[in-house]
Parts: structure tokens; C-alpha cells; sequence
């Protein structure tokens, strides 16, 4: 029995619901219940830097879209736990066709994916036959089936480069990040699709430029999904890992972090005598957070291990299609040295 449902029952809503909303053990230690599960199921946690700090802490492997990729593919346990959004467990799983792969909340979408329709996507590729299409990973598993090269933000000028000079490409489906690499590489023959982030489209110029005047010691580092007029301001560049890294690095004291805010628990924690400031967005929020990844919570986590559900199932199909552009992209990074 969990709470008042009968096991049948409890694990049919959570199929339907994409978890389980119940009444749960308050006095429930998550933090030992899912280290218990791990044990006992062979099972792996990913985690993105974007999802909440409790999360990261009991992870086994934290990472950017790449990385979490990287470490799906590799990994051997029996059971996937990621604590992300739909398309980074849907990646997992076409890397892993025959292990079982769950996400606590299959509500925890993405706005990125979302503005990239598969059907409309295909009758927009059919327009332009003669191009490569470079999709983002950040996009469903149905768009990945018409894609050649999947990338990610730290990989995606090598992908682009990977491409003749003479070649057309289409990327999708972020048009921000889209006009970034084509600024950086020069390329004059990409078409961009009309797609972004709502998370990363969100910052105030104005409300930046006023931090930044407010704190003239600091520097504004910014993620390639937001838009041109926020990236002109930044000192740096980068992907999350990017970000991350560069931080850490950097003998600079004061950062103004223009991405989703979950990264900062990171940032915190590898330089504990920084500071760091969530770029201010547009709406009256504090800070800038995904409502997609912060779905994710120890409650879902601990249901999810506990019933092994809700599982991300994909058709074969989809699988065998889609996981090519992948591969592409991993090759691609391996000889990088990524």
C-alpha cells in the first residue's frame, strides 16, 4: 500500500499523472530512502546543474546536456533516474534502448522543444532539400528523427565546423543560440528555425546594465541562448559547463550569471568566497528559474525510484532514427577532446 492506494492503483495514476501526488511519510528520510533505492535497484541519478540544490547533492553525476549524455551512454547501471526534463530522458533512453529510464515528472517539459513541431519542422526542412539540419539537443526525440547532427551548446561550434563551408544548414530550434554560431563561424548559409527559450529570453537588458552598475567589479557571463543584445554585454560566453568552469577558473570575485539560476548552487559550491548574481529578468522575480526542471523535487524522485515509474518509453522506430544524430555529435565531440 502507499498512503490510501492500493499498489495497482497507485502505480496507474502515476502513469497518468506523470507521478504520483500523494500524501507521503512526513517523517520519511529522502535522502537515505533514495540512497537505499540506488542500491537496491542498480540505479543511476543524472541530474542538470538547473534542477533544485537538494537534487544535485544526492545525484551521482551533475552535468550540461553533454555530459549528461555522455554519462548515459556509458554508464552501466540498471535503471536511469533523470532528474531533468522529458528530452534529456528521452536522449538517455535512445542511448540506452534496452535499459529502464524514469523521470520524476513527465510534465517537466521544455519551451524550447515545444516551439520546434516535429510535422511543421519536416515541411520546413522539405523547403530547404539540399541542407544539413543541426538540431540542438534540446528538442523532442520525433525531431531528432529528422535531424543529421545533434549538438549541444559546448560542442555546437565543432558540429557546425564539421560541416563544408559550402554546405547549407539548418539549425534548430533556437534562434538565438543559432545566431550566435553563425556569427562565430562566419557562416552565411544557415537557415535558422523561428524557436527559444523562455527562460533564457527573459533577462532585462536594463535591469542588467543597472547591476552592472551597481557592481562595476563584477562580470556578466551569459549562456548562447540568450538573445544578441544581452550576449554584446556579457564578458564571457558559455555553455552551463562553460560557465561553470570559467568561474572557477577566472580570478575575478563577482559574476552576474545570465542563465537559468540552478547553475549557481555549483558555482557556489567548486568557489565558496565568490559571489554570484542571477541576472535580473523582465518579470518581478528575483532570479530567472525553469518552472520545467524545478518540477523536479525529492518527493517525485523518491516515488520514481520506488515504482520505477513513470518510465519513458519511445518507438523503435524513433529509437533507430533518431539516435544517429547523436552518434554524429558524439563522434564529433570525442575528436574535439570534449
Amino acid at each position: 500500500m502507499l498512503g490510501t492506494l492500493p499498489l495497482a492503483e497507485a502505480k496507474k495514476k502515476l502513469e497518468r499523472k506523470g507521478y504520483l501526488s500523494i500524501d507521503v511519510d512526513p517523517t520519511l528520510d529522502f535522502v537515505e530512502e533514495i540512497n537505499r533505492l540506488k542500491k537496491e535497484k542498480n540505479a543511476i541519478i543524472l541530474a542538470h546543474y538547473y534542477v533544485d540544490s537538494d537534487i544535485q547533492d544526492i545525484a551521482d553525476f551533475i552535468g550540461d546536456s553533454l555530459q549528461l549524455a555522455q554519462e548515459a551512454e556509458r554508464t552501466d547501471a540498471d535503471m536511469i533516474v533523470f532528474a531533468g526534463v522529458h528530452f534529456m530522458a528521452e536522449t538517455a533512453k535512445m542511448l540506452n534502448p534496452k535499459k529502464k529510464v524514469v523521470l520524476p515528472d513527465l510534465k517537466a517539459g521544455c519551451s524550447l522543444a515545444d516551439s520546434c513541431p516535429p510535422h511543421l519542422f519536416k515541411k520546413f526542412k522539405e523547403k530547404h532539400p539540399d541542407h544539413v539540419v543541426v538540431s540542438y539537443i534540446n528538442c523532442t526525440a520525433e525531431l531528432k528523427t529528422l535531424t543529421d547532427i545533434c549538438c549541444t551548446s559546448s560542442n555546437a561550434i565543432h558540429v557546425i565546423n564539421s560541416v563544408p563551408e559550402d554546405q547549407g544548414i539548418i539549425f534548430a530550434p533556437d534562434k538565438n543560440l543559432g545566431a550566435y554560431l553563425q556569427k562565430k563561424s562566419g557562416r552565411e548559409n544557415m537557415i535558422l528555425w523561428n524557436g527559444a527559450c523562455m527562460v533564457h529570453e527573459i533577462f532585462s537588458a536594463e535591469k542588467i546594465t543597472k547591476a552592472m552598475v551597481r557592481h562595476p567589479d563584477a562580470e556578466l557571463i551569459a549562456h548562447p541562448e540568450c538573445e544578441a543584445h544581452i550576449l554584446e554585454k556579457a564578458h564571457f560566453i558559455g555553455s552551463t559547463s562553460g560557465l561553470l568552469r570559467y568561474t572557477h577558473e577566472s580570478d575575478v570575485q563577482k559574476f552576474i550569471v545570465a542563465t537559468e539560476s540552478g547553475i549557481i548552487h555549483q558555482m557556489e559550491l567548486k568557489s565558496p568566497n565568490k559571489e554570484f548574481i542571477p541576472a535580473p529578468p523582465n518579470n518581478t522575480c528575483a532570479c530567472n528559474d525553469c518552472p520545467h526542471m524545478k518540477r523536479n523535487n525529492m518527493e517525485k524522485l523518491y516515488l520514481c525510484m520506488e515504482y520505477e515509474l513513470p518510465e519513458i518509453i519511445l518507438e523503435d522506430w524513433v529509437i533507430e532514427k533518431g539516435v544517429a544524430c547523436i552518434d554524429r555529435m558524439m563522434e564529433i565531440s570525442a575528436k574535439a577532446g570534449l
